[in-house]
């Protein structure tokens, strides 16, 4: 879970939204900010817990996300498979050789 501050910061019902997260970074932004203003925070959550905080940026919690699922050896969630795959194989180009046909579609539709 969140520590307090955080709760007190971004309120009750986005700490529910977090601990149901399975895998997830999550952005924080003051009420009113505009989206090229910097989050107030970027986080990781894995299993509704948040393991890492103050990332700065939403690319960086993604690439830290990505890391913690290699090094802990987690599977992506059933529902964010293809997700994941893309921002892994595609994106971030890391074993990029093996796509699923979902997959290469979408890559191939990019290169268009």
């Amino acid at each position: 879970y969140i520590c307090n501050s955080a709760c007190e910061d971004i309120g009750i019902d986005a700490v529910t939204e977090i601990e149901r997260l399975v895998l997830g970074v999550y952005i924080v932004r003051h009420d009113g900010a505009d989206a090229t203003d910097p989050p107030e925070d970027v986080g990781v959550v894995i299993e509704g817990c948040t393991v890492l905080r103050d990332l700065r940026e939403a690319a960086n919690g993604c690439a830290v996300l990505l890391g913690l699922i290699y090094c802990l050896n987690l599977s992506y969630p059933k529902e964010l498979r293809y997700t994941f795959e893309f921002l892994q194989k595609v994106l971030m180009e890391l074993d990029g050789n093996k796509l699923s046909t979902k997959v290469q579609v979408l890559k191939n539709k990019l290169h268009e």
